[in-house]
């Protein structure tokens, strides 16, 4: 039953940390409207169901976000089979949410994961920054932020390693952590 709390714990934080580049990247409009690239949307990023002259409720748009994340974190899940720290993983989760199992599946970031490169993966993110063949500002603005966190989970799990000795070991001063990041990039 430990383990069990443990992995819902790590799926919470994973979610919760997602979740945290996804809204203020996609936004959140109750009326569906045509994306940068003409495909129907709702809610916060929603394309599954979304059709014209849509009209939803916040509880509405709340139930299928976190339906979407789930699907995209069940597909990180799938696709990246090597362990992931929780940043790392929420950065793929976000970008996993943006576009889609098929295009995680098909790509070099998911082969270098799965190979252990894990920074040479987070390094990918940077590539995906195009749209309809244009790169678009918010796409870079948005994979600067996943790549941020990407990389923090790397860099945490291996300080984590080299100081396993050091039971309560705290942060060092000046040191960045994901939601300063995100803040940082959203906000600036």
């Amino acid at each position: 039953m430990a383990n069990k709390r443990a992995i819902s714990a790590g799926v919470g934080a994973v979610m919760a940390i997602a979740a945290s580049i996804i809204v203020p990247f996609e936004g959140t409009k109750l009326e569906s409207y045509r994306d940068a690239v003409g495909v129907w949307t709702v809610c916060t990023g929603h394309t599954a169901t979304a059709a014209p002259g849509q009209t939803l409720t916040p509880p509405e748009c709340d139930a299928l976000l976190e339906q979407d994340m789930r699907e995209a974190l069940s597909a990180v899940d799938r696709i990246i089979t090597a362990p992931l720290p929780d940043d790392t993983r929420a950065a793929f989760v976000s970008f996993t949410f943006n576009v889609g199992a098929g295009n995680l599946q098909r790509s070099t970031l998911a082969r270098l994961a799965n190979a252990g490169e894990l920074e040479a993966a987070c390094n990918e993110l940077s590539r995906w920054v195009y749209a309809g063949g244009e790169r678009l500002r918010g796409l870079a603005r948005r994979r600067a932020v996943e790549r941020d966190v990407c990389l923090e989970g790397v860099r945490d799990a291996e300080q984590d390693a080299n100081e396993a000795d050091s039971v309560g070991a705290g942060d060092s001063a000046g040191r960045w952590h994901w939601f300063d990041v995100a803040t940082q990039w959203v906000t600036g």
